[in-house]
């Protein structure tokens, strides 16, 4: 980006601060002097009330510009930070960096990636309160590694849906830590904006849609089952091909073994 586009942009949050610096000195010495006026004012000639009330008219007409402003800056802001781009993502399965997943219908399916070899992997799965429901230490490989929850605690007990994390602990052979990075893969389903930010929703999870880092067409819908299909003779896939067969042997001459119609 060009160092005037930087500049532009970084002049108007200046000065925008700027103002609401000098707008707060500006209203704190207005309220010392209108103070000291009225505290020594003539009682005979007591003061206009109405000069300080357009006073502070005015200063509270400069203090919504200010904030007027900054909400331009946001909404500015805004329509830079990939709305647009996140919003094409909507409908596509995609993989993104998260610890957190949706737990939904008894699963909920996390991809831990390993960069070495593993001695020991310790998967802990945490709700959100940031307690550990889950336990586990699967036998796991350098790479992709894929870890389905069913749901149920240590004990057995089947946990309510809702968001939960999951934190992967992996030492080597010689006992060192192994980083792991871990995924998630689903449909985004929405896009919203928070703080400034750009989330996406996938499967009930929200997360940056930067952390997306690979994206492609969701699967197709399952159609019914072509052998449940009618043609057009009002039978079904499988009776023509009975029909098929015995017509077959009627012309090899062997007998048919359709019943006679009615």
């Amino acid at each position: 980006m060009p160092v005037d586009a930087v500049a532009a942009g970084q002049a108007p949050v200046q000065e925008t601060a700027l103002g609401k610096a000098r707008l707060a000195q500006n209203f704190e010495t207005f309220l010392t002097l209108l103070t000291t006026q009225l505290m020594n004012q003539d009682p005979l000639s007591p003061l206009d009330s109405n000069q300080f009330t357009e006073q502070l008219t005015q200063m509270t007409g400069v203090e919504q510009q200010l904030l007027t402003n900054e909400l331009l800056k946001k909404l500015v802001d805004g329509n830079n930070s990939g709305v647009a781009d996140a919003v094409s993502l909507i409908g596509k399965k995609v993989r993104a960096v998260s610890d957190d997943a949706a737990l939904k219908d008894g699963k909920a399916t996390w991809i831990y990636n390993l960069d070495r070899p593993p001695e020991t992997v310790i998967l802990e799965v945490l709700d959100a309160n940031g307690r550990s429901v889950f336990v586990g230490r699967p036998t796991a490989k350098v790479g992709d590694n894929s870890f389905t929850w069913d749901g149920k605690n240590s004990a057995g007990v089947t946990q309510p849906n809702g968001v939960y994390t999951l934190r992967v602990t992996a030492v080597d052979t010689a006992k060192q830590p192994i980083e792991a990075i871990t995924y998630i893969e689903g449909v985004v389903q929405s896009v919203e904006q928070a703080d400034g930010a750009t989330l996406i929703n996938v499967g009930g999870a929200t997360m940056p849609w930067t952390n997306v880092n690979s994206i492609r067409l969701a699967d197709p819908e399952p159609t019914t089952a072509q052998t449940n299909q009618t043609s057009n003779t009002g039978q079904t896939a499988e009776q023509s091909d009975d029909w098929l067969e015995d017509l077959i042997a009627q012309e090899d001459g062997e007998p048919s073994e359709q019943p006679a119609a009615a």
